[in-house]
């Protein structure tokens, strides 16, 4: 890896900003939802989400502005906007509850990997292609649901559409925590077999 890519302890880039911007409009959507019901500016909100989370991405590569807190940041956020989504969408209604529990629980099951990670000196999970494209998925499918809560032609499109992309995603959220965790398997039984081999 170039020393320019190179994770760096800094706190203040741009993409960093970004990351914590995204994550302060995760109780304003939760009050917009649940509160006044405004779903429109609900659905403003996750697209500014959406494009703020390219954005922090795109600008860590073009400025070379990788660091350590922004590795951490991006997923956090992503995470806490699918949780706050399916937890406003299922007291809404628009979503059954079992959608509201089991990818929470996906990534509850996950997160107790990282002690064992931690032991072995590494501080989160590696990145897979697939969690992306699942969190893409359901970044996706959430407000075309909120988007199909209502009446009409525009709304039934919505609906459809958005659980079409909610089943790839909760299907591929799963399949992309069972690829973690064989990860984290092969990496934890790599390092031991390394270990006993060096006779240390």
């Amino acid at each position: 890896m170039s020393e320019a890519a190179a994770p760096e302890a800094r706190v203040w880039t741009v993409p960093n900003m970004l990351s914590m911007l995204r994550l302060l409009g995760v109780p304003v959507f939760l009050w917009l939802v649940l509160g006044p019901e405004w779903d429109g500016w609900a659905l403003l909100l996750l697209a500014v989400s959406g494009v703020t989370d390219f954005l922090d991405g795109y600008l860590a590569r073009r400025l070379g502005q990788f660091s350590q807190l922004g590795q951490i940041l991006d997923p956090v956020a992503d995470r806490l906007y699918i949780l706050a989504v399916v937890v406003g969408l299922a007291l809404r209604d628009i979503i059954p509850w079992w959608v509201a529990v089991v990818l929470p629980l996906r990534d509850l099951l996950l997160w107790g990997l990282v002690p064992f990670l931690r032991t072995r000196g590494y501080s989160a999970l590696p990145v897979h292609f697939l969690g992306k494209a699942a969190t893409f998925n359901l970044l996706y499918a959430f407000p075309l649901l909120l988007l199909g809560d209502g009446e009409g032609t525009v709304a039934t499109l919505a609906k459809v559409f958005g659980w079409a992309f909610a089943f790839w995603g909760i299907g591929l959220y799963w399949w992309a925590g069972v690829l973690y965790a064989y990860q984290v398997y092969k990496l934890l039984t790599d390092i031991d077999r390394r270990t006993v081999d060096s006779g240390a």
